[in-house]
Parts: structure tokens; sequence; C-alpha cells
């Protein structure tokens, strides 16, 4: 399961426990049918500030199940093997941090994964796989796709939920469909805004976040120094020639800011496109900017969004995000929210309730949307057709 949370950087403690509790269904179900409930999962990655283990997880699952989840801060070792051998029915328990373990860091294929370590030691204890972490199904890691090679294995009812919503937008959104895309990274942008308007999925692309700023850039627009050097890693010659091929192509499909906001004087000042460049770095998307975008969001019957319009944590720089988000909630129509920054957004405006699906992923939302095959996915339609149902 992909309980990967994020942490107060001081403590250490979790601030949003959303994608434990997105998993609950799932636990509680299988709880119902009298299963032994054995939980992988795994937070951050070795060398991170935020790689921890899972204990403070397992409290977090106990009091949203309210069910006891015994924690086991081992993995394959005795301790581990004993407690799975000792369970009764209806019983939990999460294991360690799976990234503590080598292997599951090593790029190798699935039937690699399925010879590793985790899997070889793990897989005799149990009889059958279920994998929940749709977050994490980009990945080819071989706590997600070697335990399908090995034994039955089924998706959980977040992964069925998650695929079912973004297919529907992707297959059958009601139109018009318009695609708010933001937050820091716009290498795939491009690629997205040529998948989703090419296939007239969506009718309007809307370009906001550090993307709106990288894409007024590759539009012309000076948008400074400061705001220049927050995006520095992204701004290859490749990525900018993708951008421009889009606006290029798709016109005014593709909408970008008018104005943006920034930080002056201790508080927040909105400059028209045509007034910049400015000596401060753009921290959100302007007022006018704001209206126009909400006019479009309004009156669509889909929306979808993923990224964040701006510095939302910072006070007076919510207003972006914000108000496009309610706009996804007043359109009446469907709407998909996506990327765990959006979703952390959506909780902190208590917004998330009103929206239509929620998704936990992030980089797997992104290769879904690109049409590429998730792993996860691939290694179970091979368990499928291995084992069957039972």
């Amino acid at each position: 399961m992909d309980i990967n949370c994020p942490l107060d950087k001081k403590t250490l403690r979790i601030l949003n426990d959303a994608r434990i509790r997105s998993i609950v269904p799932t636990v509680r179900e299988l709880i119902g049918k009298r299963a032994k409930v054995v939980i992988l999962a795994h937070q951050s990655r070795k060398g991170a500030w935020d790689f921890t283990d899972l204990e403070q997880h397992a409290s977090r699952l106990s009091k949203n199940l309210n069910a006891p989840v015994r924690y086991v801060n081992d993995i394959i070792g005795s301790e581990a093997k004993e407690a799975i051998a000792g369970m009764r029915s209806g019983e939990v328990i999460l294991l360690g941090n799976v990234r503590e373990m080598d292997c599951e860091s090593v790029t190798a294929e699935m039937s690699q994964h399925a010879e590793a370590e985790l899997v070889a030691e793990l897989s005799p204890l149990l009889d059958y796989y279920v994998c929940d972490a749709f977050g994490a199904s980009h990945r080819s890691q071989c706590s997600l796709v070697g335990f399908p090679m090995k034994l039955p294995s089924a998706s959980g009812r977040l992964m069925a939920r998650e695929i079912y919503a973004l297919k529907t937008i992707l297959e059958k959104p009601r139109q018009p469909s318009v695609f708010i895309l933001g937050g820091a990274k716009f290498a795939d942008i491009p690629f997205m805004i040529d998948r989703v308007l090419g296939s007239g999925i969506a009718d309007t692309v809307i370009v906001v976040g550090l993307a709106g700023n990288a894409f007024l850039l590759a539009r012309g627009v000076d948008i400074g120094e400061a705001s220049s050097k927050v995006l520095a890693s992204e701004l290859t010659e490749k990525n900018f020639q993708a951008a421009r091929d889009v606006l290029a192509k798709y016109g005014q499909k593709v909408l970008l800011p008018v104005d943006v906001a920034v930080e002056r004087n201790g508080g927040r000042v909105c400059v028209n496109i045509g007034d910049m460049p400015t000596a401060e770095p753009a921290l959100d998307i302007g007022d006018q900017t704001i209206d126009k975008f909400r006019k479009v969001i309004l009156s669509s019957k889909t929306s979808f969004m993923s990224g964040p319009a701006g510095m939302f944590e910072k006070p007076g720089f919510e207003s972006g995000t914000k108000q496009l988000i309610m706009a996804m909630v007043e359109s009446k129509g469907l709407s998909v929210l996506g990327g765990g920054h959006t979703a952390g957004a959506a909780e902190g405006f208590d917004l998330a309730d009103r929206i239509s699906y929620v998704s936990t992923g992030g980089g797997a939302l992104e290769t879904f949307l690109l049409q590429e095959p998730l792993p996860v996915i691939e290694a179970l339609k091979y368990s499928r057709k291995k084992f069957g149902t039972k």
C-alpha cells in the first residue's frame, strides 16, 4: 500500500494522513473476510530527510480503521516471519519500511524482481497479494511487481477507483472539458497538452504555477531573472522547444496567465504580463487571471487539475489554487484532482470532500495520462493470466 506521507521536517511527525485514510476500505474489507492482513509499505527513500520507520503510520491506520494494527519493525527476518506465522484471522500487521531493503531500489525486469530476496522470503508465507498502491504504480520495484508473478493477485479498492475515475475523464469526458496543469515541473506538460487536446479529451488546457511561468517564457514573455532562476533545472532547450511547439499547434486552446502575483513590501501585488519583468519571483497567478480561468472552469462539465497554481503554502499566495479548486466544485460537473500537492491543498482548504474524485497519484497519474504502461497494472494482468481468478 502507498502510505507515503508528508512529514514535519523538525519533528518527523505525519502532517497529512490522507493516503493512509484512502486505503482503509480495502483493509476493512479484508478484515471482514477474516483474512490475516500483512501490509508492505514505504516512507520516502534511503538518504532522504523523511526516510523513517512506519510505526506512526501503523498508529494512524489503527485509528482510522478503528481496529488494532500491530507494527513489526522487521521485513524478512525472524521477527517478521514469526509475527506472520502467529497471526489470527482478522488481524493486521504492518511490516517495516520496504525501502530499507536494497532489492527495492534495483532497476530490473518483472521476472527478476520476482526472484528478489523480499519476494523469495515472504511469498511462501502468503496466499494472495493485493496491490492498492496506485500512487507508486509507475515504479517497477520488487514489492510492487515481484509478488504477482508468484501469487494470485488483485488490485485493491482504491486502485480500482483510481483507474475508473481516470478512465472516465480520458475516455468519456463530458464536454466542455478543461485540464488545469500546474506545479513546479513542466517537462511532461507539453506532451500531456498534446495528448489531451490532440485526442479531443480536453477542449481547453490552463497552465499555471511554475509551469505557467515557463510557458510564458516560451511565448516570449520576459518573466525576470528571479522567476527564471527557480525554473533553472527545467529550462532545457528540449523542454523549451516542446512548450513552443504545443503553443504554436494549439493556439488559444492553451490558456496562460495574464497577470501574476509577487511579494512586494510584505504584501501580495498583482503585475500584468505586459509590465513584466519583475524583480520579485511570481508566486501565484494574479487576480485577473483567477477571474478569467474561473469563468472557463465554471462553464465546464469535466475539470481536471494536477499541480497547484502557486505557492499556496505561503499566506497571501493561496488565492489562485483555492479559487480554481473552488470553481471546480461550483461547476457541478465531474471534477478530479491529482498529485500530492494539489490533494494536500484541497484538504487544507477543506474542499477535498466536495471534489468528485481526488487521486493519490503523482508520477503514476502523469504516466496514466500519457497512456504509458504502468508496471503494477501490467504485473496484475500477468498474475490474472497465470493464476486466473479464485
